[in-house]
C-alpha cells in the first residue's frame, strides 16, 4: 500500500472548491494523468459512481470510483476499484479567507507498474501527483477560472 497526503491553500471559499471538486469532469482538469471520466452516476448519499481511465507507467489503467462520502464543504471519500485500489479523502477547512485543501490518498498498484518502476520510484511518483494535483486546483482559483 502506497500513501500521499499534502494540503494547499486555495483562494476561494470553501463552497466553491467543495462545487468545483464535486463535479468529477474537473477532476480530469486539474489531476495529471487522469485521461478520461465517463459514465458518471449520482449516488443517494450525494456523491458520484463513474469510470475512469488513468496512465502510468507508459499504461492506461481503467477503474471504477465510488464516492463513499459526500458531506458537503467538509469532505468527499473515495474508493477507487478495479486494478487500482485504494481510497482518496478530501477535506476542506476555512482557512484566512481561503480554504485548506488536504488530499491524503492510499493505492495500491498493478503488479507489473510496480514491478516495471520498483517501490521507491512509484512513492515519490504519488507523491508528486498529489502535490500537483492541489497546485492545479490553486491555480485555477488563482487565475478566476473556477
Amino acid at each position: 500500500m502506497f500513501t500521499a497526503r499534502d494540503s494547499a491553500e486555495i483562494d476561494a471559499d470553501v463552497e466553491s472548491v467543495f462545487a468545483f471538486l464535486d463535479d468529477p469532469r474537473n477532476h480530469a482538469a486539474v489531476t495529471p494523468r487522469l485521461e478520461d471520466v465517463r459514465d458518471v452516476e449520482r449516488l443517494s448519499n450525494g456523491g458520484k459512481r463513474l469510470a475512469y481511465t488513468y496512465r502510468m507507467a507508459g499504461l492506461g489503467i481503467d477503474g471504477e470510483i465510488v464516492q463513499t462520502v459526500h458531506e458537503p464543504n467538509e469532505r468527499m471519500t473515495f474508493e477507487l476499484r478495479g486494478r487500482l485500489t485504494g481510497t482518496i479523502d478530501l477535506t476542506f477547512e476555512p482557512a484566512d479567507g481561503g480554504t485548506r485543501l488536504t488530499y491524503a490518498a492510499e493505492y495500491d498498484l498493478p503488479e507489473n507498474a510496480l514491478t516495471a518502476l520498483g517501490e521507491p520510484v512509484v512513492r515519490r511518483f504519488n507523491e508528486r501527483q498529489v502535490r500537483a494535483t492541489l497546485d492545479a486546483v490553486a491555480e485555477r482559483f488563482a487565475t478566476g477560472a473556477d
